[in-house]
């Protein structure tokens, strides 16, 4: 029985992410900053006028898992720029000219658009009073101020062309640096809880805010000009209209249209105003906010259900397993202990490397099962465990057969036990599914990974409460459940 509903539960699995993969024919990729969202919607609009069918995941993280994503195939194109392909991908001494990268980026099965028209470099910005009060208007006078306080980007501290290759070249020392999201460290800065950061370029919350660049006087910083990586195996039309962004955008239209993004929330209107201003204007319905609700909820529960199915079918016979004496157990155990220790974020980034996972629903639902696995398997066999020597024994005198002991007594005495484990992985696995929308595999991650970047409280709400109402009615089922399943004389509870 257990064998027929595995491969039941898999063959579903694996038959949504198929239908997943052929109802949307372009999949556009983007980071998690305004910018990078902003463009990404332009090669969305781009290529629907074109005549095809367009999802944007939104935010799926830094440059390595976009990167694999497109050398997978899960999705066909994505922004960045030139500086971040020659340091971070390619991490060749090469020119960052768009020539000598689409040579190096033809051996991936990868294309390059010529440059959209601007530079967005990274730079260190500063609040204009705190500046003037230190004197510091380059980077090189940061080395009189080891004092400082910094809250610099995860992926910034971590880049070739990041703060530690920085340090050594203005020879600073400054020990009190925090890593820090994008879009909070503005927050952070503003509030005087940090004296410096690092931004793009381009950001609209540099002018917005008062804020002042650092001039990179040693000019550490390389040149990041905007382009757009495709697979080459992309329909050559589809190609075509994404080249048709080329050379249409400089510094003060990409400002302006971060502005717009972030002043409306909506990157689609800043779309709109790009499109307006190049005579290109197009009409676009705009998804409700139920619509889009309902979409959200249903993936999440999707993601939750399916990973939440596997885990029961697995976890369960492991738990029966490794509540027997023996290294087994112990290693049963040990690993679904270990694998719990391993941060949902982290191991979401380990599966997209792998073949067949990549930015797809199967690896959010792989990954959110291996995450719920310790609580069952571990509830099940501490369950087991629990029964009474005396009750195992009077089991063995009534001749009943180790399969009918274990499905018609020990396994109904564990079901406390069981369902216990069963509700704390449901519970574990909706506030997990949230991160699912870095990889871009939607639920209702969506608006708050939107609404982190954008600071925007309310629409991080939008993704925060239907998914603590969804853990509220997961609770409320296993009330059900508990008077269903668990056996009636178990349910007793002294007056």
């Amino acid at each position: 029985m257990k064998t027929p509903l595995f491969a039941l539960v898999f063959t579903s699995l694996l038959a949504n992410c198929a239908t997943y993969a052929t109802n949307t024919e372009i999949v556009i990729g983007s980071k998690k900053f305004t910018e990078s969202y902003v463009l990404a919607e332009l090669a969305k609009r781009s290529l629907q006028q074109a005549g095809f069918r367009v999802d944007h995941h939104q935010g799926m993280g830094g440059t390595i898992i976009l990167w694999e994503a497109l050398k997978q195939g899960s999705i066909a194109a994505y922004p960045d720029y030139t500086g971040t392909i020659q340091q971070e991908i390619l991490k060749r001494p090469i020119p960052p000219t768009v020539a000598a990268l689409r040579e190096r980026l033809a051996q991936y099965g990868i294309g390059i658009t010529e440059e959209l028209g601007f530079n967005n470099t990274y730079g260190l910005v500063m609040t204009k009073a705190r500046a003037n009060e230190l004197g510091i208007r380059k980077i090189s006078d940061l080395a009189k101020h080891p004092d400082l306080k910094l809250g610099l980007t995860h992926e910034f501290l971590g880049r070739h062309d990041g703060w530690n290759p920085l340090t050594k070249r203005y020879g600073l020392n400054i020990p009190n640096v925090q890593g820090v999201d994008h879009s909070l460290g503005y927050v952070a800065l503003l509030d005087g809880e940090i004296d410096l950061k690092d931004a793009y370029t381009t950001d609209a919350k540099i002018g917005e805010n008062n804020l002042v660049v650092l001039q990179d006087d040693l000019k550490f910083f390389p040149q990041y000009h905007a382009v757009f990586l495709y697979r080459l195996d992309t329909p050559p039309s589809a190609i075509k209209a994404l080249r048709g962004l080329e050379g249409t955008l400089d510094e003060a239209k990409m400002i302006h249209l971060n502005q717009v993004a972030e002043r409306t929330k909506n990157y689609s209107v800043a779309a709109d105003a790009y499109f307006e201003n190049t005579g290109q204007a197009t009409t676009t319905k705009s998804e409700s906010f139920m619509h889009k609700l309902t979409r959200w909820t249903l993936r999440h529960l999707e993601l939750v259900g399916l990973s939440l199915a596997a885990a029961i079918v697995i976890g369960i016979p492991l738990g029966i397993y490794a509540s027997r004496p023996g290294f087994v157990s112990e290693l049963i155990l040990g690993i679904t202990g270990l694998i719990q220790t391993v941060p949902a974020l982290a191991l979401l980034a380990l599966l997209v490397p792998i073949p067949f996972f990549g930015i797809r629903p199967i690896t959010a639902i792989v990954a959110l099962f291996l995450y719920g696995l310790l609580p069952i398997v571990r509830n099940t066999a501490t369950g087991l465990r629990a029964i009474p020597p005396q009750m195992r024994e009077a089991a063995e005198v009534l001749g009943l057969n180790p399969r009918t002991r274990l499905l018609k007594i020990f396994l109904p005495l564990a079901s406390p036990s069981i369902l216990g484990g069963i509700k704390t992985s449901t519970i574990i696995n909706i506030g997990s599914a949230t991160l699912a929308a870095l990889i871009g595999a939607g639920g209702l991650g969506e608006p708050i990974i939107s609404g982190l970047n954008l600071n925007d409280h309310t629409t991080i709400l939008e993704g925060a409460i239907p998914a603590a109402l969804m853990a509220i009615a997961a609770q409320g089922l296993f009330v059900i459940l508990d008077r269903l399943l668990i056996p009636r004389g178990l349910q007793l509870r002294p007056e």
